[in-house]
Formats: C-alpha cells, structure tokens, sequence
C-alpha cells in the first residue's frame, strides 16, 4: 500500500512538473500608436470564447506611441489577440452612431476588414516556444 501511495506522488510530481515546462509567454508590442493619450487595452482568446470573455485582458500604458504587453502561463494552443487604443481611458471601445469605431484597433496577424475581426484570419500557434507579436492600428 505504501509503495502505490508513493508511486501515486512521484507521478503527480513528474506530471505538474512536466506542465509547468509547457507554459509559454506571449509577448504583444505594438508601435505605431498616434498619441500618448489614454492606454491599450489587449484581450487574448481562443476559438472557443473569441469575443466572449478573454482568457486573459491586460491594459497598458503608452509612451513614445509605442507599448509592449506579456501574456504569462499561457498553454499550447491556438490563440488570437485583439487590442484598442482606448484615447479616454472609459475602458471600452468607443463607437460613432453608424457602428465606426472611433478609437485605432488591431489584431494578431494585421488582417484587418472592413468589420469586427474574426478567429481565423487572427489567430497563430503557441507550440515549442515563446511567442513574439507585433500588431499594427
């Protein structure tokens, strides 16, 4: 009995540490933001909740119209990033009254059409390693 206790944890052990070695960083810059006003917010989803609730959101402040962001923990998979530049710092995108975005927004890949960005055209791989992105407004 005692032997499959302790067999038991060594495999407990090996498996989260084994995990703990699969968790990746992404890393988001983005450089061609038109003031310093306000702060970026970014949001970081995966097919099953894009534009839903993000697995994680993060804001972060500007300078020199350029900001640099870093998802940690994340896991393999496949993922998407969507960013706003929020000018007035309301925590929100902000329309006009035909449905036009008033602030600058972006997402992972730089495919941008005319509408709100779609998953496929968006998202990229996190696999054997840290993932760098540059998104452009």
């Amino acid at each position: 009995m005692k032997f499959l206790v302790s067999l038991l944890f060594l495999i407990v052990v090996f498996i989260s540490s084994s995990m703990v070695g699969q968790q990746k960083t992404i890393t988001v810059t983005i450089e061609n933001i038109s003031s310093d006003d306000g702060s970026v917010g970014f949001a970081l989803y995966n097919k099953e909740r894009f534009m839903k609730k993000p697995i994680q959101a993060k804001s972060t402040l500007i300078k020199n119209g350029k900001t640099i962001v870093k998802f940690e923990n994340i896991t393999n998979g496949e993922y998407s990033i969507i960013c706003y530049h929020d000018k007035n710092n309301n925590k929100q995108m902000d329309f006009n009254s035909n449905g036009m975005p008033l602030e600058d927004y972006g997402s992972s890949k730089n495919k941008m059409s005319y509408g709100p960005p779609n998953f496929e055209d968006s998202k990229f791989l996190v696999k054997d390693k840290n993932v760098s992105l540059i998104i452009k407004f």
